[in-house]
């Protein structure tokens, strides 16, 4: 019982980060360092007090973990030299990808990618039609109103990552009910 309690303490401390990071990143286009700092650090917790109570079994291995952020850290390090995108946004996608491991990789680019698309045809829209009156200065709304293109990426990242819990199992009844039966 008290490894489920740890578990999802994780996770919504994770999940609340991330909605804390996507404001932050809509309000002012920026990523505080220590909210992936905190994502990171979430899971560094959680993997390690899950393996010392004997249920390895949530997580992929270590290696995986590592290496799906290896992989993400370098495509968004390329993405950030090519001023694709921000270097919050960089981190930030590092930080969740060791919460996927690679079996939650590939979903957790498909649905980033998919609501960064939708972000960026709301960002044209803004653009073109300026539909906020007096939007927050320096807010993602004001800049794009203003022609900037500017996408608060971070928002796509949040909701990729989220949806990538769900898929791989993370809030399964099977496995949060493995947590009660041993």
């Amino acid at each position: 019982m008290l490894l489920l309690i740890v578990f999802l303490i994780c996770l919504f401390v994770v999940a609340g980060t991330g909605v804390l990071a996507a404001m932050s990143d809509v309000r002012g286009l920026k990523i505080p360092n220590m909210y992936s700092g905190i994502i990171i650090g979430a899971f560094l917790l959680c993997y390690g007090l899950l393996w010392l109570g004997g249920r390895d079994d949530v997580f992929a291995p270590l290696f995986s973990h590592g290496l799906s952020a290896l992989i993400v850290f370098g495509i968004t390090l390329a993405m950030f030299m090519a001023h694709a995108i921000g270097g919050g946004d960089s981190k930030l996608a590092t930080a969740f990808a060791f919460w996927l491991g690679l079996k939650g990789l590939i979903p957790f680019i498909f649905y980033m990618s998919v609501v960064g698309g939708l972000l960026g045809m709301a960002a044209l829209a803004l653009k073109k039609w300026s539909p906020v009156k007096d939007p927050k200065p320096d807010s993602w709304v004001a800049q794009a109103q203003a022609g900037e293109s500017k996408v608060p990426y971070g928002v796509a990242i949040v909701v990729g990552a989220l949806v990538s819990f769900l898929k791989i199992g993370y809030f399964d009844v099977e496995v949060l009910s493995s947590f009660l039966i041993e």
